[in-house]
This record gives structure tokens, sequence and C-alpha cells, in this order.
């Protein structure tokens, strides 16, 4: 089975070929309900690699500003979900000369990564079989100051309540040490709080910074939520998740596909979608992210990077109980 002729696919002011168009990544289900990330409360969609170019073609716009300068983790799917998955870091020697790399230290060496700076890039890299992008939350520039702080709402199962819940507590706590987060879906279980930094501090301020916050998050709720790494430890509580904010960690990209049944996808949303009951963590899927796209919900995030100290001189105060700080509005 050739799964289709290759096919050539317009990228910006580039041609990719595109191997395999037909080549089933996200085998469909008629079998009941997946949980609803094809976003029908039904079977799972059946979509093709020619499906997952066409979404990132049609997301690129609003992607590419989230990648930019950025080394990146893939997740490759070569013979679809159904086989193995492979996590590449290392760019491989065949890769185009075109396709941006970044070289950065890793303990007893370095490696390259990819960086994606256009659609010609995503079109090669979804050709590759590459479902999900996953960003560090710093740039190769700088690879040692993150201009992204993560916070990851875990919950035990698919709860998506207990996640809307707690992002809404984590949103008021970051309110009131002033700064600003935006949350995004993450087409699987959960939702990702971003908070924009200014990337002035190193990996090990902002990871002790995000330590502290989750700490007091489950302090204040101890019977919902949890830091707890041991899933038997963590019991029906949601886990905040801080892990991520860390030298060479990675988070998933947003916009990108998540390798699930349905093709759901992460997807930035405003802080009023979220509070939607109909809104789940795979509301979204390539048959319908783009539009979602086009709301532009993140607009002016990356415009409003914050320095921690003073953050960390409110959140100090908090966990020492001495004073609650005027609450400052940092909501999208």
């Amino acid at each position: 089975m050739t799964d289709g002729a290759p096919r050539p696919v317009g990228a910006g002011r580039r041609t990719v070929e595109l191997h395999r168009p037909d080549k089933v990544l996200f085998p469909g289900d008629d079998g009941g309900d997946d949980g609803g990330g094809d976003g029908s409360g039904g079977g799972a969609t059946e979509y093709t690699k020619a499906d997952l170019v066409d979404h990132y073609r049609s997301v690129a716009p609003f992607m590419l500003p989230q990648l930019r300068g950025r080394p990146l983790m893939l997740e490759r799917y070569p013979d679809g979900l159904d086989g193995p998955r492979f996590m590449q870091k290392n760019t491989p020697d065949h890769y185009p000369d075109w396709i941006e790399r970044a070289t950065v230290a890793k303990e007893g060496g370095t490696v390259t990564h990819v960086v994606c700076g256009d659609t010609a890039t995503l079109v090669y890299l979804a050709d590759q079989a590459c479902v999900t992008l996953h960003r560090w939350l710093s740039r190769a520039t700088r690879p040692d100051r993150p201009d992204r702080l993560v916070l990851d709402l875990d919950p035990p199962g698919d709860d998506f309540a207990a996640v809307r819940q707690a992002a809404g507590w984590a949103g008021d706590l970051l309110d009131r040490l002033g700064l600003p987060s935006a949350p995004m879906t993450t087409g699987s279980r959960g939702v990702h709080l971003v908070v924009p930094l200014n990337g002035g501090h190193p990996f090990d301020e902002v990871r002790a910074f995000a330590h502290d916050l989750a700490e007091l998050l489950a302090a204040e709720h101890p019977d919902r939520l949890t830091t707890a790494v041991r899933k038997d430890d963590r019991g029906d509580r949601l886990f905040l998740d801080m892990g991520r904010n860390a030298y060479a960690q990675t988070a998933v990209a947003p916009y990108t596909v998540r390798a699930r049944p349905g093709a759901p996808v992460a997807v930035p949303i405003s802080w009023d979608q979220l509070a939607d009951p109909d809104v789940d963590a795979r509301r979204w899927t390539i048959a319908d992210a783009a539009d979602q796209a086009r709301t532009r919900a993140w607009a002016g995030l990356s415009g409003r990077g914050r320095a921690l100290g003073p953050a960390r001189r409110r959140l100090d105060a908090l966990r020492k109980g001495v004073v609650r700080p005027h609450k400052v509005s940092g909501r999208m």
C-alpha cells in the first residue's frame, strides 16, 4: 500500500513534498464515545498525514510566533498512533539545510534541536509524522533564561470541572502577585497556565518561584490540590505540576496536535472560554482548531513579560501570612 503518490505542498516561499499523504495517522473509532476527543461526543474521526499538514498550514500564522527561536522536541509516529513513538531531540543529518537548528548544552556535551520559524518547516515536520511539537520555555539565544513559566493542571481523571476550578484559584493567586496569565487546553486532560516573563531570571530562580507558588496553592486548597509527585500520594486531588520550569524541559506548544484519538489540539483560550461548561481539554481538534486560533485569545501576551522580583516579594509575604497584596488584574 503506497498511501498515495508524493504531493507538492506550497508553504510560504517553498514547496515541500508530502510523502504518503493518505497514510492514516489517527485511526477512526466507530465503537462509542472516546471522551470527546473528536469534538462530537461519538467515535473518533480518522485523519491522515495530509489532514495533519493541512492543520499546521492553517494555524501557522498563530503558531509560529509561539515557536520562533525555541528549541523543539519532536514527538513522531511514522506508522500512526498504533505504531511506535519516537521522541526526537537531535536533528537528523538528512533534514534540509534550510531548516533552522540550535545547538545547546546538555550533560556531557551538546544537542542540536530543530527550531521552527516558518510554515515550510511545520509542513516538513508533519511529513516526518511529527504529530506533537514540544517547545522549550526559553529561546536558543538565551537558553538558561526562560521567558515563560508554565503551571500544568493535571487532574487524576477526566474531571475537567476540577481543572476549571483549580485554574480559577491559580489565576486569582497570580493576579494577587501582579502576574498576567493565560490558559491553554492541553488536548489531553488538563490546562496549562502560561505566565510571560521578561527573560531576566535563570531557570533555577524561576523553578524555585514556581515550586513555592504551587505549594501555596496546595496549602490554600489541601483537599483539592496537591504537589505530590508520586501518583499514589495524590488520591483524588489535582496535581500542580511545576516540573516543566527547568533547563531543557519542554511543554506542548500552542496549536500542536496531541497523539490521541480524534486528533485533539492544544489551544490557547480566554478566561471567559475556560468558564464555559462546554469547553474541556479536548474541545478542539484539527477539524476546527484554526477557527479558535483566529479569535487570538492570547493577543498581547508576549508583550506583557514581567520580572519576578515584585511577585517574589508578594509571594513570600503571603507564605508568611504577613500581608495580602492588593489584587492586580493580570488576566488576558
